[in-house]
């Protein structure tokens, strides 16, 4: 295998993924000469040209680099790539993204975050403690940080704060020092076939823990006895059971004040400027990190008040007294009932609009049921044609499949336009942008359309 500091020149076949694009940030800050490869453009590919890191839109044999060393692709990547295939049958050291990842960890410290929802969140909050306290860190993050808008920053400290995406299976090429594993739901099933398929990847993933390594789950987790580690401690939103959880929780137009517990501890009067209670349960896990790497107490809660945020993560577009509009990643049921439930609960006064787009046949095929049960807990649903992303059509699979099963009464079948045009009607509520396709696309120009007509 090649050694990271015997590469001289990289090339990234789907650069432009958010876990690709912080390898790629990582290498040219090592001096590397780094380029890649990506199906569209957009503002994270044109921020990589920007700094330094050419990128194509075509696949393209005559742009893609001869003389390099490695080739890194991702799974999301069809197989067929022209250009992936070109460097397969020419005997190129040719790595998955997972791999490459495993490489840089393999002699470093290792915070890994695992789970099918909220790992972003807590992987970015824990990187963000770190840096913002001087404890110092490498982050690898899977989306990109409000407060330095970015998902790679480096530090001469051999620590790295990695999210663990369980796709693929990726995640068990990490060794760390301190797992956490946030959820284990069933996702991703044309990978893995079955939920018990999906636990038991996360069971190897808790195995990979060094000795004397630790381990923090939410608690209640399915299988949590055949979790491995010597040592693990568990966190909840508010059950005192857990090792580690919140108390006396105050809300206060869209933030949060509140105390956490662990045994002969307390850190009292942490202030969240994020929304949803979800976050707050994924502050704890962070603060548990925190907490367990000695940090001191104010750092802790200075850096969680000073933590903005992850864009698409419960992210703020505008929050006013009568119109809030938020955008979310949120693409399984429960990522989406968390957001929707957590949302009404802050702006109890507001109606509350939301525009979904489905990510995937397959997901949207597997969990119907699901998603028309939580957007069932809007007032108004604007659904939106499925992304497919990597997959094919389905025979079938439509957003109908999601929209038949729901049984609200104010419930659209409408494009991307169909949706601008209905937001010009709108005068005040609550607005959220849900999805992890290109929904995001929609956010500007609604934005502009409620700022216009408020």
């Amino acid at each position: 295998m090649i050694e990271i500091r015997d590469i001289k020149k990289i090339y990234f076949i789907g650069i432009g993924g958010i876990g690709m694009s912080a390898l790629a940030r990582y290498f040219k800050f090592h001096g590397k000469e780094v380029s890649g490869y990506d199906r569209t453009e957009t503002s994270l590919t044109r921020q990589l040209a920007d700094e330094g890191i050419p990128v194509h839109y075509n696949e393209n044999l005559g742009l893609a680099p001869k003389d390099a060393e490695v080739i890194v692709y991702t799974p999301a990547v069809p197989k067929n790539h022209t250009e992936l295939q070109y460097y397969l049958q020419n005997n190129y050291t040719v790595l998955k993204r997972s791999d490459v990842l495993g490489l840089i960890t393999k002699s470093s410290f290792n915070i890994c975050v695992a789970g099918t929802h909220g790992k972003t969140t807590i992987t970015t909050m824990v990187a963000h403690v770190l840096r913002h306290s001087g404890y110092g860190c490498n982050a690898f993050l899977g989306g990109i940080a409000v407060n330095y808008n970015s998902n790679f920053w480096s530090n001469e400290k051999n620590v790295c704060v990695v999210e663990a995406d369980e796709y693929d299976r990726s995640f068990l090429k990490l060794s760390p020092d301190i797992a956490v594993i946030t959820a284990m739901d069933a996702d991703h099933l044309d990978i893995y076939g079955t939920e018990a398929a999906v636990q038991q990847a996360f069971i190897d993933f808790s195995g990979n823990l060094k000795k004397s390594g630790l381990l923090i789950t939410k608690m209640g987790l399915q299988k949590d006895e055949e979790l491995k580690g010597e040592r693990h401690l568990r966190y909840s939103l508010q059950n005192d059971n857990a090792n580690t959880y919140a108390k006396n929780i105050k809300m206060n137009h869209g933030s949060y004040e509140y105390d956490v517990a662990q045994k002969g501890w307390l850190l009292e009067g942490v202030v969240l400027n994020m929304g949803g209670m979800h976050n707050i349960e994924n502050s704890v896990a962070a603060i548990a990190v925190a907490h367990s790497l000695g940090i001191e107490d104010n750092k802790i809660k200075k850096a969680i008040e000073d933590f903005k945020g992850v864009k698409r993560r419960f992210e703020y577009i505008i929050k006013k007294k009568r119109l809030v509009f938020v955008d979310d990643y949120a693409h399984h049921p429960e990522e989406l009932r968390a957001l929707i439930s957590g949302a009404k609960a802050l702006f109890p006064g507001l109606r509350c609009t939301v525009v979904f787009q489905p990510h995937l046949f397959t997901r949207t095929r597997d969990f119907a049921d699901g998603f028309a049960r939580s957007l069932d807990l809007a007032d108004e649903v604007m659904l939106l044609p499925i992304y497919p992303a990597r997959e094919l059509p389905i025979e079938g699979v439509t957003s109908k499949i999601i929209f038949s099963k729901m049984e609200n009464r104010n419930k659209y079948l409408m494009s991307k336009e169909e949706v601008l045009a209905a937001m010009k009607e709108k005068k005040e509520g609550l607005f959220i942008t849900a999805g992890a396709g290109d929904v995001d696309t929609l956010v500007m120009p609604i934005k502009k359309v409620l700022d216009k007509t408020n």
